[in-house]
């Protein structure tokens, strides 16, 4: 698969393109045939934290994964994992859709390249271990404005805080963004 490299505030030398698509190139082994779209990588370093974010689509989904560190070569290497995940979790569910539907036909991942891989039974044990609630956590939501919830949430020192907004009598959730501001999610 080809990928389009590029970085912001950082110069991508040629050891750390060749690194970049050494480690991609691990992902070649789950497609029959190379998918014809292209993949796009970005590095970018911002306050000391080297930033990795890759994006394949394919035909019916996006592969997308990002991950910061103090190391950039850490990074990719923990992008490639994530993707690799995400491409079984992907190949598990075509591997259900195959069952059901009762045959490959109806199976095509990227322009007619089928994803291969793990067995379906391997890939099902795989899905479980995702998805496992380890803690479920009850409280009673006082409403609060917007402002109080920050306020809240800053000092609990969590990145997100569920409340009931006093203004919409409606449950909504403010969280701290990446650029320090916050952000607020409201039912539609």
């Amino acid at each position: 698969m080809q990928f389009t490299i590029r970085g912001q505030q950082i110069e991508v030398t040629d050891a750390l393109k060749d690194y970049v698509d050494k480690k991609l190139s691990r992902l070649d082994k789950y497609f029959d045939a190379p998918p014809t779209s292209e993949g796009h990588v970005t590095l970018s370093v911002v306050r000391g934290l080297h930033t990795v974010e890759v994006t394949i689509p394919l035909t019916g989904v996006v592969l997308r994964a990002e991950d910061r560190s103090d190391d950039m070569y850490a990074s990719i290497d923990a992008v490639v994992d994530k993707l690799e995940r995400q491409i079984r979790k992907h190949k598990t569910k075509l591997n259900r859709k195959i069952r059901q539907e009762g045959g490959l036909k109806t199976l095509v991942a990227d322009n007619g390249a089928a994803l291969t891989g793990q067995t379906a039974v391997e890939q099902a044990e795989y899905d479980e271990d995702d998805y496992e609630v380890v803690r479920t956590k009850r409280f009673t939501m006082k409403p609060m404005d917007v402002e109080e919830a920050i306020l809240q949430m800053n000092m609990v020192g969590h990145n997100f805080f569920v409340f009931s907004n006093i203004d919409t009598q409606e449950v909504n959730v403010v969280y701290k963004r990446d650029d320090g501001k916050y952000g607020l999610i409201e039912r539609d």
